[in-house]
């Protein structure tokens, strides 16, 4: 795993960088921006003057040379008989199979990759590439593959800034809502993000009462019949379902919830196509169209990351891929009883990584405590370390790599360095993992 950002400090930004947040989406991908000291994200249009904010995640490769065209481009060379497209890319990637054109295979994580590339040309428009300070990636799911591959993407796109990180369109709701005015999130929010075959529907309430405030988003998905939606027109019969299916689900989210706002996302809910569903959902809620939410959200997240602002200090947000519990040790600093700080609840679990050396005072164990946020006991784990050789007190020291395999799992390697010239290392190893 190799996403650029997380063994270092991120860089600060001058006056003049942009940050990018970049929506990485199986169908369709998204472009927003702002400036360092600027406080609302654009989206980039396709065509100016318009929100045409949909880049279709598609490559095509013209037939008999090597010139590749993405986006709609993409779709209208291989619609022309020019080429041959290939578009899932996402999905693509996460299988990891060989990608067969004419005579050639491709890997398809380079093919991923070449499309974020091509499709970052287009914020040329607004500003030079050169100018980019920071890019978020956001995407729908970050399981270890596809943060693998995020990796993988992030190391291919020869940006001039070490500032690229990653999260989930879930976290991009987060970031997104809490920079709305207050009136919009003062109780629960939801969203409706419609797909070609289902539609994620997530809520987000939040614990006030806790120090920082803690934000948490239910996710459930629902069968979807959207199947309509790749062709150029959406039969009258297929828009009814379309409005029957939402007003469904939108009732079994919201009735009898405090739901201040709600958003819909998505290609699939567009306003003509929903007269029943919209007339049930605007008469308690504030409602808002459009598809940018994400790609905003991963701007205002990335902006958090590099200037932390005071409503990002105030709450802290619990996903599945964030670590829910605080996990350190009770250590001994000149003489006084401490707790020393492994790994701090909220982070990413693929950015969860900490390092340090310490002595042991006796014994062949130590214990790591585990304080969860989410209103459940601590515990403790002891780590032995079987086989560790016999020495005086305190002339055993210890480096001990600790990182998160997944959202629920942390791994812990530690390895005997000696004392120095009194003792040599033994060179012994010890990993366990634990659940927190």
């Amino acid at each position: 795993m190799s996403l650029i950002g997380k063994f270092d400090i991120l860089e600060k930004l001058t006056g003049d960088k942009v940050i990018i947040g970049y929506d990485l989406g199986e169908h369709f991908s998204q472009i927003s921006y702002c400036g360092y000291s600027q406080e609302m994200p654009q989206t980039v249009s396709q065509v100016a003057g318009s929100e045409n904010f949909n880049i279709p995640t598609a490559l095509c490769r013209r037939r008999d040379v090597k010139q590749w065209f993405f986006g709609r481009k993409a779709y209208k060379c291989a619609e022309d008989g020019e080429g041959v497209l290939v578009d899932g890319l996402v999905a693509l990637a996460v299988n990891g199979e060989k990608v067969q054109i004419e005579e050639e295979e491709y890997d398809p994580v380079a093919l991923l990759t070449l499309f974020v590339k091509r499709s970052l040309s287009l914020i040329g428009a607004v500003t030079p590439l050169e100018k980019i300070g920071a890019l978020m990636i956001t995407c729908d799911r970050l399981n270890p593959r596809m943060v693998e591959i995020m990796g993988q993407v992030a190391a291919g796109l020869d940006l001039r800034t070490k500032n690229i990180l990653l999260q989930s369109h879930v976290e991009s709701f987060f970031d997104y809502t809490i920079h709305q005015p207050a009136e919009l999130w003062n109780n629960q929010v939801a969203v409706f993000d419609c797909g070609r075959d289902k539609l994620k529907a997530m809520r987000m309430e939040c614990n006030r009462h806790a120090e920082p405030a803690v934000a948490f988003i239910g996710e459930s998905e629902f069968p979807f019949p959207g199947d309509a939606l790749g062709g150029e027109e959406v039969s009258k019969e297929a828009q009814r379902k379309m409005d029957e299916t939402l007003r469904r689900i939108a009732e079994e989210v919201c009735e009898n919830r405090l739901i201040t706002s709600v958003y819909l996302l998505g290609e699939g809910l567009k306003e003509e196509w929903l007269s029943e569903s919209l007339r049930y959902l605007c008469r308690n809620h504030r409602v808002f169209q459009g598809n940018n939410l994400y790609s905003k959200g991963a701007c205002y997240g990335m902006k958090e990351r590099l200037s932390p602002s005071d409503i990002g200090r105030q709450y802290v947000f619990l996903g599945s891929e964030k670590l829910k519990a605080n996990v350190g040790m009770k250590v001994l600093r000149r003489g006084i009883d401490s707790y020393y700080a492994l790994l701090d609840a909220g982070t990413n679990w693929y950015e969860a990584v900490k390092d340090c050396d310490f002595l042991l005072e006796s014994g062949s164990s130590f214990t790591i405590l585990i304080t969860p946020l989410t209103g459940r006991d601590g515990k403790n784990v002891e780590f032995v370390m079987d086989g560790l050789p016999k020495r005086t007190d305190a002339t055993i020291k210890l480096h001990l790599h600790m990182e998160m395999t997944d959202g629920g799992t942390v791994k812990l390697m530690v390895k005997d360095m000696g004392f120095g010239e009194i003792f040599v290392s033994s060179g012994q190893e010890w990993t366990e993992s634990f659940e927190v």
